[in-house]
């Protein structure tokens, strides 16, 4: 293994760990609408007890605002999800490649707590510019994150730059293939630059610049998370995978609605539509999906469900595979007050013998072989002869 791969591992690890929040309104009975969560585990599945609830709400208090939030629950997946899907062959060379990752950047996915991602909208530059959103990645676990951050220096061979930012030090690297092509487009700039930080002994923070120095001053008290907004996105311990978001309020923010950076502007219209929540679950028997969007009132909820149900359906009769149509047909929208809800189950065996049926390598028939064009008898040109002219 190169030392560019253990960077692209420490990297790519401690950025699968984010947690992203989003303020998202009235979803599920709650006021805000969380963001999707992913909480690894250990070998054991997550215990789904109001103390385990809490602990991953203390451990995510300190983030700073987001617009866009997941939360992903690794350990479930990888322990009780992944193993339907895999031979015990495949199983093992899994846990095997875990090992191998943790003795080379010493982390054991199987013992990261949780994996968040974030997004931010920022308001337009006095310029009245728009500007890309930001991202950020938490990872939390029992890992020592200094030594991996560490890893992560040695690995970019004096790539990462050093930053002082408070009482923290933010590893800088620059993209170079993206600061290129910024010079020819300039809203590529603001991805031409990532970092890394520890943001305390066992939580690293990936992301933009920006978003990272926001962490830190989070993670010292300063424009925190909204808790609504956590309690939120953790209302189901036993989701999968969730994800929230509120649109109209990002649109709102990046196209000058509330002012620019510099100049703020009361909003003229408060309005929570779009605002939505979504979850993957599963109990003994069945994967199910739960989702939840504010149309702000009643009739509109019955006139998005509406229309959302007829795109449905439509796509439902155009799709030829058979196994994808019966996917679809369990999907059900229907508007409840000034919601539109999504629900559906699906059999645990059906979507597993659906996913080994496209993961097996197709097996070439005789049908399927194209056989040479037949080999045309050559001819030998035909030769002309001279009549021989009579004397007389």
């Amino acid at each position: 293994m190169t030392k560019i791969s253990k960077l692209q591992i420490v990297l790519l690890l401690a950025f699968a760990a984010a947690v992203i929040t989003i303020p998202a309104q009235k979803t599920l009975g709650q006021t805000n609408a969380a963001g999707p969560l992913l909480a690894a585990t250990n070998s054991v599945p997550i215990p789904t007890t109001k103390s385990a609830t809490q602990s991953v709400l203390n451990s995510l208090s300190s983030l700073p605002e987001a617009d866009a939030l997941m939360y992903i629950n690794p350990q479930r997946i990888l322990n009780e999800v992944v193993p339907k899907f895999l031979s015990a062959k495949d199983l093992e060379n899994m846990r095997k490649g875990f090992e191998e990752i943790n003795k080379t950047a010493g982390m054991d996915p199987g013992k990261v707590n949780y994996l968040v991602i974030a997004v931010r909208f920022r308001k337009p530059t006095a310029e009245l510019n728009f500007q890309p959103p930001e991202f950020l990645a938490v990872t939390g676990g029992d890992f020592n994150a200094e030594s991996l951050i560490g890893l992560a220096r040695m690995a970019s061979q004096g790539k990462l730059r050093d930053e002082k930012y408070g009482d923290k030090t933010l590893g800088l690297l620059t993209i170079d293939p993206i600061v290129k092509e910024a010079e020819k487009n300039p809203f590529l700039k603001a991805f031409s630059e990532v970092g890394i930080v520890s943001l305390n002994a066992n939580t690293i923070a990936t992301g933009t610049p920006g978003y990272l120095r926001a962490a830190i001053d989070a993670s010292g008290g300063k424009d925190r998370i909204n808790p609504a907004t956590l309690n939120s996105l953790v209302r189901d311990p036993n989701a999968l995978i969730s994800i929230a978001g509120a649109p109209w309020r990002s649109f709102a923010k990046s196209f000058g609605m509330l002012g620019t950076e510099n100049n703020a502007r009361a909003p003229r219209c408060e309005s929570n539509i779009g605002d939505f929540y979504a979850a993957l679950t599963m109990d003994a028997t069945n994967f199910m999906i739960r989702g939840v969007s504010n149309a702000d009132n009643p009739d509109t909820a019955k006139i998005i469900a509406n229309l959302y149900s007829g795109l449905l359906n439509y796509a439902t009769s155009s799709i030829p595979d058979a196994s994808a149509q019966s996917l679809l047909k369990a999907l059900a929208i229907t508007a409840e007050g000034d919601e539109v809800l999504l629900n559906a189950d699906f059999p645990q065996q059906m979507v597993i013998d659906l996913i080994q049926q496209k993961m097996k390598p197709k097996v070439m028939t005789d049908s399927s072989v194209i056989a040479p064009p037949p080999v045309q008898p050559t001819r030998k040109a035909a030769v002309k002869r001279r009549r021989a002219r009579r004397r007389h």
